[in-house]
């Protein structure tokens, strides 16, 4: 008996795409692979698959410490100079 299938659209940026699938490519599966077996785990456990936990106070500043270095780097640098200083001023020696 054949199964009836349908295909599922999500949406993820190309980084985490690529990342992902050269990532389950190594353990010999497909990105709609894992979005199979992450599916069927919520079928059979009636669960979402993974731990979900709010974060901590120093995780969350983490995160803000990060996302304020995306946003600032996106403004970019004016020369090549620029961006050296910068790494230099904020490298960890």
């Amino acid at each position: 008996m054949t199964v009836q299938t349908s295909m599922l659209h999500v949406r993820v940026d190309d980084e985490t795409k690529a990342q992902a699938t050269q990532a389950l490519a190594a353990m010999g599966m497909t990105v709609s692979d894992a979005v199979r077996l992450f599916l069927r785990r919520v079928v059979v456990d009636q669960a979402f698959p993974l731990e979900l936990k709010v974060p901590n106070e120093e995780t969350r500043a983490a995160m803000e410490e990060s996302r304020a270095m995306l946003t600032s780097r996106r403004t970019g640098f004016a020369t090549a100079n620029a961006l050296f200083d910068d790494l230099e001023k904020n490298s960890l020696k």
